[in-house]
Order: structure tokens, then C-alpha cells, then sequence
């Protein structure tokens, strides 16, 4: 696996790592700068960013485990599980892409920084492989 794919791949990982914290622990406060929710709404939506933000654990946790894979002599493996992280987290950002065009949370084209923090780490380390 390249350099580049293996430096892109922690990239995913931290970001996967702050949003996981921001969703699961600071929703309360961080929803309206990091989110564009208003405090009116945390209520509603903290399950589920409870939920959300552990998903993004998770992500994290096997981008984690495939890197040590490949470096445990474990290529195939290691390479599988990067290369089907990698696909969820660029396709999760396709979602919130067209989920920001749909106007589903706030108004349009407010998450194209959410949707590039997302998918441009992924898409490098699929493109390196």
C-alpha cells in the first residue's frame, strides 16, 4: 500500500475521530457552529447524533484495523478492509452531498465542507491503492 494511500487513510481516521466525539459528547455544544442546528433542535436530534457519531467510531476503528493489518504482514486483509472503508465513507459522503441538495437539515449548500472532509481523504486512499 502507498504512502500516500496509508497518510490519507489516518486523515480519514482523525476526521472520523473528531466528528465521532462532536456527535456523541459535544452535540450540546458544537450544533450550531459545526452542525448549523439550533440549540431548539439538540433535543431532537441528540440520539441520533449519539448514534451517528459512534457509526463514525466504528469507520474509524476499521480503517484502523486494516493499516494494522498491512503492516502485520496481513496484506490481503489489511488491503480489503481499507479498500471497504474507504467505499462507506466516500459513498456516506455522496449521501450527505445529496442530502445538503435536498435541502434535509438546513439550507442547501451548507455541508459541502462536511461532504469534502468526508470523502476526499477516502477517495485519495482508493485512488493510491
Amino acid at each position: 500500500m502507498s504512502v500516500v494511500a496509508q497518510i490519507a487513510a489516518v486523515v480519514a481516521v482523525l476526521v472520523h475521530l473528531v466528528v465521532w466525539v462532536w456527535e456523541a459528547f459535544l452535540i450540546h455544544r458544537v450544533h450550531q457552529s459545526v452542525f448549523g442546528q439550533p440549540a431548539s433542535d439538540v433535543p431532537a436530534i441528540r440520539l441520533w447524533a449519539f448514534g451517528v457519531g459512534f457509526y463514525n467510531l466504528f469507520l474509524a476503528c476499521g480503517l484502523i484495523a486494516g493499516l494494522i493489518a498491512v503492516h502485520s504482514g496481513h496484506e490481503l486483509v489489511g488491503r480489503t478492509l481499507v479498500i471497504y472503508v474507504s467505499w462507506f465513507m466516500l459513498l456516506g459522503s455522496v449521501v450527505l452531498a445529496v442530502a445538503d441538495q435536498l435541502a434535509m437539515s438546513r439550507p442547501r449548500n451548507q455541508a459541502w465542507g462536511g461532504v469534502a472532509a468526508e470523502g476526499v481523504p477516502p477517495l485519495v486512499v482508493l485512488l493510491f491503492l
